[in-house]
């Protein structure tokens, strides 16, 4: 059993070497076969000598076409016996095959073609048309296939700055090249801007002034491509004010009265104005400020501080000092032009007056948390997102809502007043509820012209028709906080035609004014500075104009002068007569008799 067992594995390991013997032979017998067929068919291709090659090279940059003609190979040959003796025949092929391919190199009878032949030109033919085909469709390949970011990387790093900039010309007026021994074309870019912006600073601190694009208003249509209408940056369309808005990256330079816009992009039309920060710009005495516009981001000095909120740019002096003009040239208009931001803006000032800030000391902190810039004795450049120069009102000592920023009107400005400085009342003694109260009257006093000469007899005539009387004469030493309470405590007022009326600021809403007008036909003006603002601040207004007999010209002139007779003519002729006569050498005289109807009229409002 054991030695038939030994016989059986024996008899399996010559079968499987038999069979692996055979496996072997099988194989190098195929792979001969195909090689054989192969080089037959290449041989025949290649026997053409116009037969072409296409080559495409996969850069996206240097693809193109490479033609290349095919030389059949020469093959090896080797001697062979055969019937009729020796022949040599191409290594690794039969007689067959090399006949064949001997067959590809005879060349027929003048007009004898064989039927073979014919078929392998037709053959050759359709392949030289295949290859046409290719040729053509690589061809738009080249053209429509777009290099990669990397290849294009690649191509900017082999080709010199010259040719870079044919390809991405850039904005520069003095063309400016490169140095050559410049490696990195980014690192020279930001060093030349460095250069710039170095010289921008310099030369706006010694008032350099360069070259301005004339600004001119784009009115063509707004397609893609094409420059956009620019807006400019401040309306000078009033004939008394100028107000600029620039919304956006804003720079001031005090110490040059310069206040500028740089725009994100290069080659910006400029734009470039003188404005007179303050609300009256036709008086002499006022600093003008530059405001201008960049052509791009290259030219803008570097900032030395920047902030998040926007600044305002305004001029003290002009006719400050009188204190009609102080609330009408400029604490209204800077409350319109402020307080929208609810005290996120800073105030920059030039023709700083200490002074006169401290005596409103309380409205500046009310519209503006931060510090006031000396503006003339600026040396910073400060950057804010936004920065308004000007400011003004379309209405005398008064706010015009349709024009105001958030509809404001007197009677916000008002409110914000008796808030700034705790006024308690919001209206007027009422007699119908209060029997028995006397309602309260304050008389101002001028001491200049203008001057109620009879005082006592109309103090008499309010108490006689129950009013509680006060003879008011605001000193300047009395802080502006105090006269705002005092003020506020009482129902009506009296006065002649003045700065003094400025306090009916304080009143109550609903209470009365009453107005005297000096003799000379200046109705016009007594309504335009306080008629017209009482109404617009919720008041009851009362208008009274004196006759030549209630004026001390007429004891001057006699009644047959100019200034009695035709005061018309005077104002057609000469305004400094007006102003000297009328309004600044005369008093006044009140008809006791003929005024107390204004009086009734007042107690009518209270009832």
């Amino acid at each position: 059993m054991k030695g038939l067992r030994n016989n059986a594995r024996t008899s399996s390991r010559n079968y499987l070497g038999c069979g692996l013997i055979l496996g072997v032979f099988f194989i190098s017998l195929t792979y001969f076969t195909v090689s054989n067929q192969f080089a037959s068919y290449t041989s025949k291709v290649a026997t053409k000598s116009d037969a072409v090659q296409v080559t495409q090279f996969p850069s996206g940059k240097d693809d193109r076409l490479k033609e290349k003609h095919n030389i059949p190979k020469k093959e090896p040959l080797e001697t062979v016996s055969t019937i009729g003796g020796t022949e040599q025949v191409v290594i690794g092929q039969d007689k067959f095959e090399q006949g064949k391919n001997d067959n590809l190199y005879q060349t027929p009878p003048v007009g004898e073609t064989s039927g073979n032949e014919r078929k392998e030109e037709i053959e050759l033919k359709k392949q030289r048309d295949v290859i046409k085909q290719r040729e053509e469709t690589q061809k738009k390949d080249v053209i429509e296939v777009q290099p990669t970011g990397k290849e294009r990387e690649q191509e900017i790093e082999k080709i010199n700055v010259s040719e870079y900039k044919e390809e991405t010309p850039q904005r520069d007026v003095n063309q400016v090249q490169p140095p050559e021994t410049s490696n990195n074309l980014g690192d020279w870019r930001e060093d030349l801007e460095k250069e710039r912006m170095q010289k921008g600073i310099d030369q706006f601190n010694k008032g350099e002034k360069k070259d301005e694009v004339p600004f001119r208003l784009y009115d063509g249509p707004q397609n893609l491509g094409q420059p956009q209408p620019l807006t400019p940056l401040c309306d000078q369309s009033d004939a008394k004010f100028d107000l600029c808005d620039l919304n956006g990256d804003a720079r001031t330079i005090g110490s040059a009265s310069m206040v500028l816009l740089i725009p994100p992009n290069n080659g910006t039309p400029t734009q470039e104005y003188k404005i007179k920060p303050y609300s009256r710009k036709y008086l002499d005495d006022i600093k003008p400020v530059t405001v201008k516009s960049l052509e791009g981001p290259t030219d803008a000095p570097g900032c030395s501080s920047r902030v998040n909120y926007p600044g305002l740019v305004i001029a003290l002096g002009g006719l400050s000092g009188n204190y009609w003009h102080d609330f009408t040239d400029i604490l209204i208009p800077l409350y319109i032009r402020s307080r929208q931001y609810n005290g996120e803006i800073q105030l920059l000032v030039t023709n700083n007056q200490p002074w006169w800030i401290t005596k409103y000391e309380k409205i500046f902190k009310a519209l503006s948390r931060y510090e006031i810039v000396n503006f003339d004795q600026d040396y910073e450049v400060r950057c804010f997102p936004r920065v308004l120069v000007s400011y003004g009102s379309y209405k005398e000592f008064s706010i015009d809502p349709s024009r105001a920023p958030n509809k404001y009107s007197m009677v916000d400005f008002t409110k914000f007043l008796r808030r700034v400085y705790n006024l308690e009342r919001e209206f007027p003694i009422k007699l119908r509820k209060n029997p028995g109260k006397k309602p309260r009257l304050m008389i101002i006093s001028r001491g200049g012209s203008r001057k109620f000469v009879n005082m006592p007899e109309i103090v008499q005539l309010g108490e006689r028709l129950g009013f509680e009387v006060t003879v008011i004469d605001p000193k300047p030493d009395i802080g502006l906080a105090d006269i705002a309470r005092t003020v506020n405590s009482f129902d009506v007022m009296l006065g002649a035609h003045g700065a003094g009326l400025t306090n009916c600021l304080f009143l109550p809403p609903n209470a009365v004014l009453i107005q005297v007008v000096p003799y000379g036909k200046i109705e016009h003006l007594a309504k335009m500075d306080f008629g017209d603002p009482a109404v617009d601040m919720n008041l009851n207004y009362l208008e009274y104009s004196i006759s030549a007999e209630e004026s001390s010209l007429l004891d001057a002139f006699g009644r047959d002068h100019e200034l009695i007779k035709d005061p018309l003519a005077v104002h057609q002729r000469d305004w400094g007569q007006v102003a000297e006569w009328y309004l600044g050498k005369q008093d006044i005289k009140l008809d006791i008799q003929r005024f107390e109807p204004i009086l009734w009229q007042a107690l009518e409002f209270l009832k």
